[in-house]
């Protein structure tokens, strides 16, 4: 099931965006096989394995990997890879003996992916990092936030998951269709500072034009407009709107009861402040859900601030199946959806289960190696 059915790829278990990119692969029907290192604790898990969502959808055995004999089976297993992924610093597989060059010896066909913060490249590539520092450095970070306040710090979504994840999937499934074509493998340095930056494309364009303040909350985008904005409402939940077009802007005020004249031009950005404060006093006059009663389904731009816990229960996402239910815990549905081959349903994470290598292995090694495999496993390593 899925347009990847067929697939075979390694997952070397990290954190951040190597597990999002794994669950993306496996999601649209690649059979993902993480090889994880023995213990929990090794891998930073902080809850019960059935909560780590992006777990989902793969089977997984544990290795040392400081172990030379762990090392030849992963290579047995990459002779049977269409691709490898992995999230180390740059250098580690390779101290490991699973570097691009060990494995491409291996299986020359292999796309090789790897996604790292600074990427394999540069002064910064080997130092340590985490979401917040690699928006920050491609100017992400600096321009989220109100006027006159300090940055606002978003979860992980723009840099690891965005700017890593998705790029890293991006390039490995690009380069396994011109492997299907040339035959050959290549190595994918996905960086997140780079996809960061390569996200950012359209405010470097604005930038240079000098469409685009650098101050944050001035501009159309960013908070600076009164009518691409969040307003808190009577009951202090939060509501969002966004009609940029003149005939969306008009539906809106119309719709709350506002004479446009009143708020002055619209583009001009000296009327914004002022005509902020004015929304904002009419939005306090209702409960979210009464602003939703009379805004949803129109052409107001407008849609409730939902948190993690209401989105799943929104009619229009229920009515798409956005969130499914797996093991009793809603969570996003695979995505984006296929008409011909859709992917396998979600199934819940499990931990590496020596008394199913078996099963687990039987379609990548040979009985003996499985034997091997579960022999050293058996000694603890």
């Amino acid at each position: 099931m899925g347009p990847l059915a067929g697939m075979k790829i390694v997952e070397l278990a990290g954190i951040g965006p190597g597990p999002m990119a794994g669950m993306l692969l496996a999601d649209m029907g690649a059979e993902v096989l993480r090889i994880e290192r023995p213990g929990e604790a090794d891998l930073g898990v902080k809850r019960e394995r059935r909560f780590d969502l992006m777990l989902r959808n793969r089977k997984s055995i544990a290795l040392d990997l400081k172990d030379p004999q762990a090392v030849a089976i992963v290579l047995d297993l990459v002779a049977k890879a269409d691709a490898l992924i992995e999230g180390f610093r740059p250098g580690v597989t390779e101290r490991m003996g699973l570097g691009p060059d060990e494995c491409l010896a291996r299986n020359p066909r292999l796309v090789y992916g790897r996604v790292t913060g600074w990427g394999q490249t540069g002064p910064l590539a080997h130092a340590a990092g985490h979401d917040i520092n690699y928006i920050a450095l491609t100017g992400a970070l600096n321009a989220i936030g109100g006027r006159h306040q300090p940055p606002a710090i978003p979860p992980a979504y723009l840099g690891d998951f965005a700017g890593g994840a998705m790029f890293l999937v991006t390039g490995v499934l690009a380069a396994l269709i011109e492997a299907a074509r040339s035959g050959q493998g290549q190595v994918i340095d996905a960086a997140i500072v780079d996809g960061a930056a390569t996200l950012g494309t359209v405010f470097y364009g604005m930038t240079a034009a000098g469409q685009w303040q650098q101050e944050r909350g001035t501009n159309v985008l960013d908070s600076g407009a009164h009518y691409y904005n969040v307003y808190q409402c009577r009951d202090g939940r939060w509501i969002s709107v966004g009609p940029i077009e003149a005939r969306f802007y008009r539906d809106l005020l119309e719709r709350i009861g506002v004479d446009p004249v009143s708020l002055g031009d619209q583009l001009d950005a000296s009327n914004w402040e002022a005509a902020r404060e004015q929304l904002a006093e009419i939005f306090r006059t209702r409960t979210r859900d009464e602003w939703c009663r009379l805004l949803d389904n129109t052409d107001a731009c407008f849609a409730p601030v939902l948190n993690f816990e209401e989105a799943p229960q929104h009619f229009h996402l229920k009515a798409r199946r956005t969130f499914v239910e797996v093991d009793g815990i809603p969570q996003p549905a695979p995505a984006p959806r296929f008409s011909r081959t859709p992917g396998p349903p979600p199934v819940a994470p499990s931990a590496p289960d020596i008394g199913r290598y078996a099963e687990v292995l039987s379609g990548w090694l040979p009985p003996e190696s499985i034997d091997r495999l579960l022999a050293l496993a058996a000694s603890g390593a």
